[in-house]
């Protein structure tokens, strides 16, 4: 039982409420409930928000578990607020059949604090592996950014694809003909400023462009990952179907290419840092619902990868932890309000993914929940991250929001400071008619 909560009911609004869970769901939700329960938590002071569902997440389980590991994740999703994920199949080996989806599902089922999902990833030549991996939220095809097998940049290959079934399909939009055009262009430049230059905004605008053509064509179920440049807000604001979703990070809302001076190549992701006016055109589409939800693209590397000289740096940058925080702080700043932020890290995220029960606090919802404390502001300090590779781009930025207790599944499994590591949290189940599917 949870008592004397500020909750943040459906309709948005924040009221004081106690919220009875038992055996994984939310039962009551009143102003108080008397019947007597074996534990209790006070919670008078803090706001109970429903549980964060990250949709792009890069977890490195298996292959590359030396710069984090699916245990090593979820106690960083527990202790950021974060009950489920969704993990992208650039693993090693690559998430591309039914058999590498097992494999994940068994490693999480032993491992994961949290609820947990698989993209399949798309090659040229696993249709049937696209058509038939179950349970998964979808299809991840990555048009640039990424070597080998993944990569999926030839129009003729592209639309095979997307011509073939009704799976959800999450692009990666990045024009790899562009990129590597413009690779040469800046050969031997070692400054990683240049990283968004190679990567422009146009390069992510022509791939956007090219995935809402055959998502049109074939009335194709479309998520548009990581969306970074004005351009593509613009875009969309313009040509968005009512099937197709985006997410932003809230990298690409509160960083920018400024950020390179202070961070170097920890500034360094795919696709890359933008202007600060590519951060204020994303953050009105958010506001504006063109942007539909925010995800972290969580991808670690550890600090030695990561202090090579560019090129030989690694993309990408931890964010689980800190995600909930950061955006809670712009409610608090009065960017935002505290229902937008769980309408864009939860309710939006499982209605678009067809997540039943989760994102609302509400009987028959699932207890998936966090207790944040918005009256406390605290740095973020190295030293007391729990994903593996020990840093953030945020180090240093005093934040308020963060979560005082966790619960999976009406379980406790992060309480101020301290896990629950014997608690599991479930594999996640996809309806095929989530909002926003043609018909």
């Amino acid at each position: 039982m949870i008592r004397r909560a500020l909750v943040l009911l459906p309709g948005g609004e924040l009221e004081v409420r106690d919220v009875e869970v038992q055996q994984g769901k939310i039962t009551q939700v009143s102003p108080e409930i008397s019947s007597p329960v074996a534990q209790e938590i006070d919670a008078a002071g803090l706001t109970l928000l429903p549980g964060v569902i990250d949709p792009q997440v890069h977890f490195r389980e298996p292959g590359l578990e030396h710069k984090e590991d699916l245990f090593t994740a979820s106690c960083a999703c527990a202790k950021g607020g974060v009950t489920s994920f969704l993990e992208m199949p650039n693993t090693r080996p690559l998430t591309t059949s039914q058999a590498a989806l097992n494999d994940k599902l068994h490693r999480a089922a032993e491992k994961c604090l949290v609820n947990h999902g698989f993209f399949i990833g798309a090659t040229v030549d696993n249709l049937p592996d696209l058509r038939q991996a179950n349970p998964t939220p979808g299809i991840k095809i990555f048009m640039g950014s990424m070597q080998g097998a993944l990569l999926v940049d030839q129009e003729a290959a592209l639309e095979a694809i997307f011509a073939e079934g009704s799976r959800l399909i999450a692009v990666h939009a990045e024009d790899q003909a562009r990129i590597a055009e413009r690779r040469q262009q800046f050969l031997g430049n070692k400054n990683p400023v240049v990283h968004s230059q190679i990567q422009d905004n146009q390069a992510a605008l022509s791939a956007t462009q090219l995935a809402l053509r055959l998502s049109r064509k074939y009335q194709r179920r479309l998520h548009i990952l990581h969306l970074s440049t004005a351009e593509e807000a613009e875009l969309l604001r313009q040509e968005k179907p009512a099937w197709v979703t985006a997410e932003v990070t809230p990298q690409h809302l509160l960083l920018n290419t400024k950020a390179y001076e202070t961070l170097g190549t920890l500034a360094q992701m795919n696709p890359p840092l933008r202007s600060p006016y590519d951060n204020e055109v994303l953050w009105q589409a958010l506001l504006d619902g063109v942007i539909d939800f925010i995800a972290t693209d969580h991808a670690p590397h550890t600090l030695a990868e990561k202090a090579q000289e560019y090129p030989q740096s690694p993309s990408g940058m931890p964010g689980v932890e800190t995600s909930l925080p950061l955006m809670l702080t712009q409610a608090m700043q009065g960017r935002c309000t505290i229902a937008q932020v769980t309408k864009w890290m939860s309710t939006a995220v499982a209605r678009a993914y067809g997540i039943l029960n989760k994102g609302v606090i509400a009987p028959g919802y699932d207890a998936d929940l966090v207790l944040v404390d918005l009256d406390t502001y605290r740095p973020v300090l190295r030293q007391e991250l729990l994903t593996k590779c020990g840093w953030s781009p945020f180090e240093g930025w005093t934040l308020t929001g963060w979560p005082v207790l966790t619960i999976v599944g009406s379980q406790v499994v992060y309480e101020r400071g301290k896990l629950y590591t014997d608690v599991r949290g479930r594999a996640l189940r996809f309806e095929a008619d989530a909002v926003g599917t043609p018909t």
